[in-house]
């Protein structure tokens, strides 16, 4: 008789499967807003389509990874499942817009840049500590991909939508100010994350916490830099979408909230507090920085020096 599982695993396994179907539930909500008024791809909405191919490749990038108990290809698939839906939506869009080229390049852009950047990260590191225990359970490890599947669906929605619209907009001051607020959001990504790895390849540096250049003007200025750029591709997929294909636009607030109060920010602060919460020169910086939204250090309050 096989033993019986501790009635803890049993509950964090409900939990995680529990999690899974809540994700793809999310996903089909999203399909279904996104093929609102979109062209239709083997008998359905080309977004749908999409969003149903994001979670086939993290269920089989999951498959591999499992057999393996390795997260070193987690993000690269995500950051190909990005290329792969919007370049699956521009090829079934048939001639498509100004409007929709330039979503789909810009998205283009981020996703190579953020897989090039994530993979050569963990590749240096050799490990990611998110998934040093979930990766040797089976529910666990697939809720990861299954939500990284979610991830895709929410943040790529509107541009989906947009691209495969048949409510065609001509190139407007939307799709301007859109391209100009991605612009700005990239660039603070990209300089955040050179200003990160420049700071952690000093040996100088070794155990202190950076809080110079754009980390001087918030805690996480990639992070802002990444909802900024997705509320640009919301701004210039709007003239586009009709109907429930409006609801996609959520997809800053979801990335907001994802790394706001799901992952990225909570895990990072708490982090922080356990290697320089007893540090007052922690203390002062946390105290005067703004989290997410920047601000100049002139007009923060007090003054701090490492």
């Amino acid at each position: 008789m096989a033993a019986s599982q501790p009635a803890g695993a049993t509950t964090t396994g409900k939990r995680d499967w529990s999690a899974i179907g809540a994700a793809i539930l999310a996903g089909a909500a999203v399909a279904a807003a996104a093929g609102h008024g979109a062209l239709p791809l083997a008998g359905i909405p080309v977004p749908a389509a999409c969003i149903a191919l994001a979670f086939l490749m993290q269920w089989i990038g999951f498959l591999f990874a499992w057999a393996r108990r390795t997260e070193r290809f987690y993000d690269l698939t995500g950051s190909m499942t990005f290329l792969a839906v919007t370049a699956t939506a521009l090829a079934a869009a048939g001639k498509p817009d100004a409007r929709a080229l330039a979503i789909a390049a810009l998205v283009g852009m981020w996703a190579v840049r953020l897989g090039l950047f994530l993979t050569r990260r963990i590749h240096e590191d050799g490990f990611d500590r998110r998934f040093t225990e979930i990766k040797t359970r089976f529910s666990a490890f697939l809720m990861a991909w299954t939500l990284q599947g979610l991830w895709v669906s929410m943040s790529v929605g509107a541009a989906l939508a947009a691209i495969a619209s048949t409510a065609r907009a001509p190139a407007d001051g939307f799709l301007a100010a859109g391209m100009l607020l991605w612009a700005a959001g990239f660039a603070f990504e990209v300089i955040a994350d050179a200003q990160k790895r420049h700071f952690r390849a000093d040996p100088a540096n070794a155990g202190r916490f950076i809080h110079t250049g754009l980390w001087a003007w918030c805690r996480h200025p990639n992070y802002f830099g990444e909802v900024l750029l997705w509320t640009g591709i919301a701004v210039a997929a709007w003239p586009a979408l009709s109907g429930w294909a409006h609801l996609t636009l959520m997809s800053p607030v979801f990335v907001w909230l994802l790394l706001t109060r799901m992952s990225g920010m909570p895990l990072l602060e708490a982090s922080a507090e356990r290697r320089w919460g007893g540090d007052p020169r922690y203390r002062a910086y946390r105290s005067r920085t703004p989290a997410l939204f920047p601000l100049p250090p002139r007009f923060q309050r007090g003054s701090y020096t490492q």
